[in-house]
């Protein structure tokens, strides 16, 4: 029986070895043809970068479908291993995969490494094995593979190389991850995974069973607390690279940044019980967020001025971030909301 994977392809990818822009009209459809509505963000990307992020999100589309759409994870993991063997041979100058085929371009065209796109794999693999996180280290590395390279890929596109960035976007991308793990408590209950370090619930009096039971009370709200304050402290360290970037840039890390903190207020909002409730954003604040990004847009776009070379793409930022949520769920039986035909559903930590 086929993969719903391979299916998929029969009837809308070209065959095997295809012509780049046969494999580019592909992942364009991949990429607006899906619920997730990769459309909802390429309003913000300028039109030349548009098909190389395309080509990104069918690689982690495809990636995030392989690993956590096969219900036997051995099978998962043979399936993952092939993706990587054609990832293997992408950089070889040897695609034949569609998504390859057009990766290939961008690969060249950005000189992006391999390794944020094997670091996703690894990520894609854990998930087969491990359900619980004794500490922060644990979960910290788990963000390591499963959203920090989403957004040094989105830096890559967009032409920034420095080490200093890539800091910061991780600090982002970490904290956007670990914001929707606090929101989805009880969605991943449902799913057999618990992504609270377990250590840092047991100094709160809070054992694994309190969580699986799904008690609350007064400890699991202070376990909260200190989760909420240590995940503010990473947006905290992440947002000066608005200050590294063009202002269009600015304006899409702010504008996400500040997104990921309501998140966190919502959480407080509600009074913490994210073990029984799922916390969301209001539609009222989500507008605001966006209004409040779109009148900074205006005055950047009147201020900023010529961007440099090494700015080039800078105002795809918001894609970035976007990306980097859709990771932080892709790497756990849902699938974040913008790098993203699954029966479940894959909703964003700001909706």
């Amino acid at each position: 029986m086929l993969h719903p994977r391979e299916l998929e392809i029969a009837q809308h990818a070209p065959a095997a070895g295809c012509s780049p822009a046969e494999a580019q009209v592909y992942t364009r459809w991949l990429a607006t043809h899906h619920y997730e509505n990769f459309n909802v963000v390429s309003w913000l990307l300028p039109r030349e970068l548009h098909q190389h992020f395309y080509n990104v999100y069918a690689y982690c589309r495809w990636a995030d479908d392989l690993g956590d759409e096969v219900p036997d994870s051995a099978r998962a993991l043979e399936l993952l291993d092939w993706w990587e063997h054609e990832l293997d041979a992408c950089y070889d100058g040897r695609p034949s995969h569609p998504v390859f085929v057009a990766l290939r371009g961008t690969i060249l065209a950005r000189d992006i490494p391999k390794q944020p796109f094997a670091d996703l794999l690894r990520a894609f693999r854990q998930d087969q094995t491990i359900k619980r996180y004794a500490d922060w280290e644990g979960v910290l590395d788990y963000c390591r593979y499963s959203a920090n390279p989403v957004g040094r890929l989105v830096l890559y596109v967009c032409g920034y190389r420095d080490a200093e960035r890539q800091r910061l976007s991780d600090a982002t991308c970490t904290a956007l991850q670990l914001a929707n793990f606090w929101q989805d408590v009880s969605r991943d209950l449902d799913k057999g995974r618990i992504y609270i370090p377990l250590g840092v619930a047991a100094k709160h009096g809070v054992a694994e069973r309190d969580i699986v039971e799904r008690r609350f009370d007064e400890r699991y709200a202070n376990l909260m607390k200190e989760l909420i304050a240590y995940t503010r402290g990473l947006f905290a360290e992440g947002l000066p690279l608005a200050q590294k970037v063009n202002a269009h840039l600015r304006v899409d890390i702010e504008m996400f940044s500040r997104g990921g903190m309501a998140v966190l207020g919502a959480i407080e909002t509600m009074g913490y019980d994210t073990l029984r409730h799922r916390p969301a954003m209001s539609r009222g604040k989500q507008i605001q967020l966006l209004g409040r990004a779109l009148m900074k847009r205006l005055v950047a776009r009147d201020g900023a001025g010529s961007p440099s070379a090494n700015d080039e793409g800078a105002s795809t930022v918001a894609a970035s971030y976007a990306e980097c949520h859709r990771v932080a769920r892709a790497a756990r039986s849902n699938f974040y909301y913008a790098f993203y035909l699954l029966p479940k559903p894959k909703r964003d930590a700001l909706t």
